[in-house]
């Protein structure tokens, strides 16, 4: 049986009726920690009803549970790094299924001015087997095919099923 030394914190969660609590405890095996427990309101079950006694008790000493902050929603930028990568072979599906032609790629690759730069975007596209959505050759590719972020990032995701 688990021994309860004290409740720490409480925390409500994003589950309404669910509650995070931090508790100093000694657990089967005598080792004394601090750690969490997840409670339920309805959980008639094992230590479920004794935990939600002590955290009742626990506020009626006058602590308080934290409330539920939602985590901020993801930038665009978040969002693109957590794409998964595409095949060559997808990426150039993907782009021949959205109407634009590998010529018009390699052409968007020979007008880059800087010729070292040039070299290694052609080593990139030529050579690569997999690419990450926000590899600075995809977006600087795109932007010499006048394409937004936000069509990149739709045929990106088309492509991930060819």
């Amino acid at each position: 049986m688990i021994e309860l030394h004290g409740i720490q914190a409480v925390f409500a969660t994003a589950e309404e009726g669910v509650l995070l609590a931090q508790i100093d405890c000694t657990d089967q095996q005598g080792i004394r920690g601090v750690r969490e427990f997840a409670s339920r309101a309805d959980d008639p079950f094992g230590l479920g009803p004794m935990m939600r006694q002590a955290i009742e008790d626990w506020q009626n000493d006058g602590n308080e549970v934290t409330p539920y902050v939602a985590p901020p929603e993801p930038t665009d930028e978040e969002l693109r790094a957590a794409m998964a990568p595409l095949t060559a072979r997808q990426l150039r599906l993907g782009l021949i299924a959205n109407g634009l032609t590998l010529a018009s790629v390699q052409a968007a690759v020979d007008g880059i001015s800087d010729p070292t730069e040039r070299e290694i975007a052609q080593v990139e596209w030529e050579y690569a087997t997999t690419f990450e959505r926000t590899h600075s050759l995809i977006s600087q590719i795109g932007t010499a095919l006048s394409l937004t972020p936000e069509q990149i990032d739709t045929m990106w995701e088309a492509a991930i099923s060819l």
